[in-house]
């Protein structure tokens, strides 16, 4: 009898252990919100961008009902500079739209002993530490108690005017190096995380010197912008991101540092740039 009862709780202590493994494998990754991801169709591809309203709340609010409205399709990329951004929006002449609410720049946020990321490196050149925070790269400084999203390829921000509260519905999308100096006075506000190719992609409108201006008919156009929750089941593209909170994507920022591969002969510094630690992507199963 005594036997019976020690193989029966051993058998549930394993099938415990097995869905308490498969759990915290499947926690590995995360499944975008289709309420707060946004589908950009351009003549050559499509973009997926997912938004941050944790971070940047108002400029989301104003970018998914300037989505919903149809306030984008049909606009152009009208400032394209390779290795930089890619910037559109209403062709009215100018970042000022006077058609929408100008939005309060939310540039930088506030910390607390309780608020955690996941650490990537300390000491970066523009912030005392950089790392993730739900997939997302950040800056932060725990002497101002102060975060804010970095500058990163694929960042989606707000342009405005040089007055810091003057941002209204033209974005621009970064496509090259990461410009850092940017980083807490503009409002970063989502990130693309499907179709980086694409919008590589976007017609470049700033020609070098000497050569002849880009006609603004060849001027990349935003066929359409939607959210994806408003897309046809059938044609919505369905992602899971690679959970920056989980220990196994710390233990990847562990092994990147150290280089172990054969290939690395003479090991760099144990240095990571958060602008090139990958974060990553699949299509739901």
């Amino acid at each position: 009898m005594k036997l019976k009862i020690i193989i029966a709780l051993a058998s549930l202590w394993l099938s415990f252990t097995a869905l308490a493994h498969d759990k915290h494998k499947s926690d590995e990754w995360r499944t975008l919100d289709a309420n707060k991801t946004v589908l950009l169709t351009l003549p050559h591809g499509k973009v997926v961008i997912e938004l941050a309203p944790q971070f940047s709340p108002k400029h989301v609010e104003q970018f998914i009902k300037l989505t919903k409205s149809g306030h984008y399709d049909g606009n152009k990329f009208y400032r394209v500079i390779d290795g930089f951004v890619a910037q559109g929006g209403p062709e009215d002449g100018s970042t000022a739209d006077k058609s929408v609410s100008i939005l309060k720049i939310e540039g930088d946020f506030t910390t607390d002993e309780n608020w955690h990321f996941t650490k990537i490196q300390d000491n970066d050149l523009f912030a005392e530490q950089t790392g993730f925070k739900d997939g997302f790269p950040i800056g932060h400084n725990l002497s101002e108690k102060r975060a804010w999203l970095t500058h990163c390829p694929g960042v989606i921000a707000m342009a405005r005017g040089n007055e810091p509260d003057s941002g209204t519905s033209h974005f621009y999308i970064v496509n090259g190096q990461a410009p850092r100096y940017l980083d807490r006075i503009m409002t970063i506000f989502g990130r693309v995380v499907y179709g980086m190719n694409n919008v590589q992609a976007i017609t470049r409108t700033s020609a070098i010197e000497g050569e002849a201006p880009v006609d603004k008919k060849d001027y990349t156009p935003m066929i359409s912008m939607q959210m994806m929750s408003d897309v046809p089941k059938e044609q919505q593209i369905l992602l899971q991101i690679e959970n920056t909170e989980h220990s196994a994507y710390s233990e990847m920022i562990v092994k990147r540092k150290k280089r172990e591969n054969a290939f690395f002969y003479k090991k760099p510094p144990p240095i990571l740039d958060v602008c090139q630690t990958p974060v990553k992507t699949r299509f739901v199963k």
